[in-house]
């Protein structure tokens, strides 16, 4: 075998009279009649191979075709001035082919290997080939280079990274799991863990005072284009520490790995009340990039006389004021309206152009006394129902605005913190509370003796971090006593024997002196892709899932011999999906 002596982006000017090997694929032919030139390529870079007529090395290649595997010898000589490509490492410079070996024949592709385009079904179903696209391959590079980043900084910090089971008990934390049946307990099962949470509050315990891990989880869940049902993390612990520590600590990394690869200073990294978030954005993972917060107009003078978008029985009046100078029509504003009432909410639309309000409710504010300060070609946006609804429509909405009238920085960066989650959140299909994060995260005891009657008001010690818009991970200070965690699991209405059943192992554990500890876990998957600006999750994971959780190269999930199910005690109830 003729093996390679320089990778593709080793070859340059230096090189220009010394005879070479190179391996590669075969990316494109051009051939002239009298001389064929032949682009090869590998993941560093490409190169263009000369073959000059009446040699042996031209008579083979015109046998070539795209993505052939090849080694060839030859010369490193500059190219004619006229032919030089500055877009390429290697672009002044051609190899001229004395040497030639196939090393591997390649049928048509069913899809394009050097361009971004085809089928995503097809992409997916061949995705070894997909791989071989530069912009996939530049993903996972990076992808690499954040996961490496972020070993050097915990390391730094005198971190340890601890790996964790993969096939551990059923302990539900919300998503269903998914099950491995076990060969020698039939009728038992493992799960795969859909984050080492507990084994990490058990390293705590164990003394490991500062854990990280980048973890595989998994969630059997409804898949959408920022989901998979495998997912990786980087997963953080560490005890005798406030809050304040971890966030310190996670801003650190976030701000050492945009630096390190993206060369932007992010800067300190606020903070924001969950509930600040709620009334000014109408949600918990607010996008910064832009303006357009709400106003909460309930309590003014004006709002009784304001007709039909009156606030009344405790109802919520809120605005919110779009830019000027856009492209939303007289007919994209009143689908708004229509659409609000769809949610039970009334909605109104005002716009003012030279000093003269228009539009929709222009003789509502008329009549109401109310003028509010408007600049030029401003449309403001009025709603009114049920304080959660307008807040979940107008945040809806606000983010669907701002990219309708392009109003959002390209290639911006605005991360936050997000603290104090509810501790417990309504389930209205089980009538009955349930935690929010997970039932492990410490509650405002405060708040635990007030508002034992309202759980729904009760703070939890919970912080997530966004990024524009996207919530990039999720932490909380740990409850690390067995009396206070048996008390969150009967709010939870998780009985005594279910706790004991579900997490003994746990609850014993805290009784030989847990420390107090507190963590975070950031999504690797949704942190890649939001620093390379690519929308789906697919094109920075190496082997994704479809929507519906299949996997088209292997044919998973697919079914199993009868042999395979007895030996495991399974019997298969086939399900009408009709």
């Amino acid at each position: 075998m003729l093996k390679r002596t320089h990778r593709l982006h080793e070859i340059n000017e230096s090189l220009i009279g010394q005879t070479i090997i190179i391996n590669g694929w075969v990316d494109r032919i051009r051939n002239l009649g009298g001389i064929i030139f032949v682009w090869v390529r590998d993941r560093y870079g490409m190169v263009q191979v000369v073959f000059e007529p009446d040699t042996e090395p031209y008579e083979v290649a015109q046998t070539l075709a795209g993505e052939y595997v090849v080694g060839i010898a030859g010369l490193v000589r500059e190219r004619p001035k006229d032919a030089k490509n500055v877009e390429l490492v290697s672009g002044n410079i051609e190899l001229l082919a004395n040497k030639i070996e196939i090393l591997a024949e390649s049928k048509t592709p069913p899809i394009y290997t050097n361009r971004d385009e085809g089928n995503e079904d097809a992409r997916l179903k061949y995705r070894y080939l997909d791989l071989r696209r530069k912009s996939l391959q530049s993903n996972l590079i990076f992808r690499h280079k954040v996961t490496q980043k972020t070993r050097e900084y915990f390391n730094s910090l005198d971190f340890l990274e601890i790996e964790t089971p993969y096939l551990t008990k059923s302990t539900p934390e919300g998503a269903r799991e998914f099950l491995v049946p076990s060969r020698l307990k039939h009728g038992a099962f493992y799960t795969l863990p859909q984050s080492p949470q507990i084994f990490k509050q058990l390293l705590m315990i164990a003394g490991f005072d500062r854990y990280y891990q980048i973890a595989r989880c998994f969630r059997d869940e409804d898949l959408r284009a920022d989901r998979q049902p495998e997912f990786t993390q980087i997963d953080v612990e560490m005890s005798f520490v406030e809050q304040s520590d971890v966030q310190n600590a996670v801003s650190g990394l976030i701000k050492y790995l945009y630096k390190a690869l993206l060369n932007m200073d992010i800067g300190e990294i606020p903070f924001m009340q969950y509930r600040q978030a709620i009334e000014l954005y109408g949600s918990d993972k607010p996008d910064l990039r832009f303006g357009m917060e709400m106003e909460d107009l309930s309590n003014e003078e004006f709002a009784a006389k304001m007709d039909f978008l009156a606030p009344k029985n405790g109802e919520a009046m809120k605005s919110i004021v779009i830019p000027g100078n856009t492209i939303l029509s007289r007919k994209d504003l009143d689908g708004y309206s229509e659409t609000a009432k769809s949610s039970n909410l009334k909605l109104g639309w005002v716009k003012v152009h030279n000093g003269e309000f228009s539009g929709g409710v222009s003789k509502v504010l008329k009549n109401s006394g109310w003028s509010p300060a408007l600049k030029n070609d401003e449309v403001m946006l009025l709603c009114t129902g049920k304080r959660s609804s307008v807040n979940t429509f107008l945040g809806r909405l606000r983010n669907e605005i701002a990219q309708k009238i392009n109003i959002i920085p390209p290639n911006s960066f605005k991360v936050l913190w997000i603290n104090d989650f509810p501790m417990f959140e309504w389930n209205e299909e089980k009538q009955m509370y349930q935690a929010q994060h997970h039932p492990f995260t410490m509650p405002y005891l405060e708040d635990l003796e007030a508002y034992k009657d309202d759980l729904g008001k009760i703070r939890a010690h919970s912080y997530d971090l966004v990024i524009n818009g996207w919530e990039m991970g999720s932490g909380s200070v740990r409850i690390h006593t067995r009396a206070l965690q048996e008390k969150v699991f009967k709010l939870i209405n998780l009985t005594e024997e279910d706790a004991k059943k579900r997490f003994g192992f746990f609850l014993e554990a805290f009784e030989y002196g847990a420390p107090p500890h507190a963590g975070f876990a950031i999504g690797v998957d949704r942190l890649v892709s939001i620093m390379l600006g690519v929308s789906s999750l697919r094109e920075v994971v190496a082997f994704p899932k479809t929507a519906s959780g299949t996997d088209l190269m292997m044919e998973a999930p697919s079914e199993v011999s009868q042999s395979q199910l007895k030996e495991l005690g399974i019997k298969v109830e086939v399900k009408d999906d009709k």
